[in-house]
């Protein structure tokens, strides 16, 4: 990181006007007078320099997250081990720069649930980013998109389709089958990152 800060310490030095008094420099030949619009090519030089600063910096805390949990499908997945109703868990998940796991398919589903398993021994159920809060029976993540994917637990006739029980936990009990939940219920969460 201090690397990084040298480095655009040393491109804005010398991005910037070196000759302040309007004199030449003895060392260096005149500098023409600045055109109309060159401020503007400044400014937006320095402001792809902070865009390219925060997203290394991004990238670096991505690289953090990554290193405590796992990489799968193109994405990184952490749990949390502190139980939080549905709406905080995804709140704790947007804050740290992702949103909750959203299994897209039976392969994603079944890292996940070994994820977890490995993870949190002993846990048995895990928040995952899937929900009918909206409209009961149109399951959708949490960007309000529909989820195709569905892998419910039959066996216990999930989903059990109440108004009452419109968030989605994966059970690693269940070997990864999902059922429906009251929202309020205090959980393990998933949480996923996805790598640019």
């Amino acid at each position: 990181m201090a690397r990084l800060a040298l480095s655009v310490l040393l491109i804005l030095c010398f991005s910037l006007p070196q000759n302040s008094t309007g004199r030449p420099s003895r060392t260096r030949k005149a500098v023409s007078p600045r055109q109309p619009g060159e401020d503007d090519d400044v400014t937006s030089q320095l402001e792809r320099l902070w865009q390219e600063v925060n997203s290394l910096k991004e990238m670096q805390a991505l690289q953090t997250v990554c290193l405590r949990g796992i990489k799968a499908h193109r994405k990184c997945y952490l749990t949390v081990e502190e139980p939080k109703h549905y709406h905080e868990a995804n709140e704790d998940c947007i804050a740290q720069g992702g949103t909750l796991a959203t299994p897209r398919d039976p392969a994603e589903n079944n890292e996940l649930r070994d994820y977890a398993k490995r993870s949190a021994p002993g846990a048995k159920d895990f928040w995952i980013g899937v929900a009918d809060i909206v409209k009961e029976g149109q399951y959708v993540d949490v960007n309000s998109v529909p989820v195709s994917y569905l892998n419910w637990d039959r066996s216990k006739r999930q989903p059990t389709g109440t108004k009452r029980e419109s968030c989605v936990a994966l059970s690693v009990a269940a070997q990864g089958k999902w059922h429906d939940e009251v929202c309020r219920s205090l959980k393990k969460y998933i949480c996923e990152y996805v790598i640019p």
